[in-house]
């Protein structure tokens, strides 16, 4: 991802806000000139194009599960999952001791409630993301999750 899609992306948790319009990205991420104004306008397309932002109306844009995936911090893990999911549950409850050990929270996302998301992950609930890497799918290894989180400490 370019360095104008990135600063694009977190400008919504820079600025803590569910919506933004295409005057506040181009203030924020790119700069009122027409060149500037062009680029933010053409980052933020592909960004939508990629399912990365929600496009809501108005030139309102929101962040999509993927797009907070893509920019999400090195110790923060996401379980995307669906409810009724007895593989879910088993990784929930797997995943419990070690946000305990390692003093971390779970982002969980039912991916139901996201149309990119289940074109990706549909028939491979659950999946662990620890960042933005991928851990696990279908079945959490603790081990090596411990592994993954304790080098992340070590750093």
């Amino acid at each position: 991802m370019d360095a104008l899609a990135d600063k694009i992306l977190r400008t919504f948790g820079e600025l803590q806000r569910e919506l933004l319009d295409l005057h506040s990205l181009f203030e924020i991420a790119g700069g009122n000139l027409p060149t500037q104004r062009e680029a933010v306008l053409d980052a933020v397309t592909n960004l939508a194009r990629r399912s990365l932002l929600h496009e809501r109306g108005g030139d309102f844009y929101s962040l999509t599960e993927s797009g907070r995936l893509a920019i999400a911090a090195p110790d923060h893990l996401t379980l995307l999952s669906r409810p009724g999911c007895h593989l879910c549950a088993e990784a929930q409850r797997a995943i419990a001791p070690l946000l305990r050990e390692f003093g971390l929270s779970l982002r969980e996302v039912n991916i139901d409630e996201d149309g990119s998301l289940i074109r990706r992950f549909t028939d491979d609930v659950p999946v662990l993301f620890l960042g933005t890497r991928e851990i696990a799918r279908h079945q959490v290894d603790v081990n090596q999750l411990r592994q993954s989180l304790t080098q992340l400490r070590e750093r």
